[in-house]
């Protein structure tokens, strides 16, 4: 059972990135995607929607983060901590940047047909990028509770 715990432990360890990683690419291609659509369809603005299809990218940066906060020696005793908060860490961030691509999307197709409401319609995107820096925080606070794997 030890070997399966420690490669747990190792897949939580990698976890965070990887799934933020994922999120923030399906994110990102949804948002470019209507970006590509608004740049067809608009004269001017096109840096507003290629900005904003980057939104999502954040995420891989906070499962880099979490990533380094649970960098400690994999053992059977730090293998569970490692895999569960790196798994649920990543998923939210998985979650998060996959749903704030949505927002993004929609704040492009919304705002390229009325421009003058564009600082209102990336609300939603930064709402839920507010649930991505809560599972980032709490991922590094609970992190700290996980044994250091240091032999006595």
């Amino acid at each position: 059972m030890d070997p399966l715990i420690v490669a747990l432990g190792w897949a939580g360890l990698y976890g965070p990135m990887a799934l933020g990683a994922i999120g923030s690419i399906m994110g990102c291609a949804i948002a470019g995607q209507a970006a590509i659509g608004a740049l067809l369809e608009t004269e001017t603005g096109h840096g507003r929607w290629i900005g904003l299809s980057a939104m999502p990218s954040s995420q891989s940066i906070y499962g880099i983060v979490v990533m380094f906060s649970l960098e400690r020696p994999v053992t059977p005793e730090t293998g569970p901590g490692l895999f569960a908060v790196g798994l649920l860490a990543g998923l939210a961030l998985l979650a998060s940047a996959a749903y704030q691509g949505r927002c993004c999307a929609s704040a492009i197709n919304v705002a390229k047909a009325k421009p003058e409401v564009f600082g209102l319609s990336i609300a939603p995107a930064a709402i839920v990028e507010g649930f991505a820096v809560f599972a980032f925080i709490f991922a590094i606070v609970i992190a700290g509770g996980i044994p250091t794997g240091a032999l006595p």
